[in-house]
């Protein structure tokens, strides 16, 4: 069976640990590579924090998060919040795919709150074909075969819900994908509770409160796959990740399915 290399490309630094991060460990334990990008630098999620300091120190907590994996997690030096499909952002995207060269791209669907998220989605489909025109960004050799592209669940329904071709059951590695999410501490302990209204967060008088309520979210967050889709997975399974087939990429064999699954 041949080894396998993954890219997953989130709109921003903690999208992929959110979405894929199970899958990732599981990958890398039967010897196949991936790779996480952020499409953006991350610089707008905060409060209080300028851009600059912000960018910085999430590209900080990258780096941890990818120690947590065990695999190279970059962002782009795309300003957060100013994602847009268009062509110089193409073809910087383009770059570095032909440079990793994937066997499978997962990123987001193109139906999805964030702009961020549904741009990174459309770059992504964009570069499906013209990956390999090798007269298109001729600086970097064009691929020979087209990456399977698969979509991270969300929950949106319009103008199409999500279809779970595939779901990964990860009990085995829950708590690693929680450590590393939870990695991203500008996020989850500070940015999202103060935009998202998580009050019991918000309140928790210590470090550990919070991460004690965090973990407990997380656990319920990354339950939902298996909730949704327990025909797809193994009898008792209780955390999972589902994904979508993206017809614009290549063709998903029965042997993917089969290293990503079991």
């Amino acid at each position: 069976m041949k080894s396998y290399r993954f890219l997953v490309i989130g709109a921003h630094p903690d999208d992929c640990d959110l979405m894929a991060a199970g899958l990732a460990m599981k990958m890398l334990a039967k010897g196949h590579e991936v790779f996480f990008l952020s499409a953006t630098d991350g610089g707008a999620g905060h409060q209080t924090m300028s851009r600059e300091e912000l960018i910085a120190r999430r590209a900080g907590e990258c780096e941890k998060a990818g120690e947590i994996l065990g695999l190279t997690y970059e962002a782009l030096p795309i300003p957060d919040g100013e994602l847009t499909a268009d062509l110089p952002y193409r073809r910087m995207l383009m770059k570095r795919i032909r440079e990793i060269a994937p066997d499978v791209i997962i990123t987001h669907r193109t139906c999805d709150y964030h702009p961020d998220h549904r741009a990174c989605g459309q770059l992504v489909m964009d570069c499906s074909y013209l990956v390999g025109v090798p007269l298109f960004c001729p600086e970097v050799p064009a691929l020979r075969k087209a990456p399977v592209i698969l979509s991270m669940w969300d929950h949106f329904t319009n103008p199409t819900p999500f279809r779970a071709d595939l779901c990964v059951p990860i009990d085995d590695v829950v708590e690693r994908k929680i450590g590393a999410t939870l990695s991203h501490v500008s996020q989850f302990y500070e940015w999202l509770p103060w935009i998202g209204g998580w009050e019991d967060i918000e309140n928790a008088l210590t470090f550990d409160e919070k991460t004690k309520l965090l973990h407990e979210q997380m656990h319920r967050r990354f339950s939902r796959a298996a909730k949704l889709y327990p025909d797809k997975l193994p009898e008792g399974t209780q955390h999972a990740e589902a994904f979508e087939w993206n017809e614009y990429g290549g063709k998903l064999t029965d042997e993917l399915v089969e290293i990503m699954t079991k």
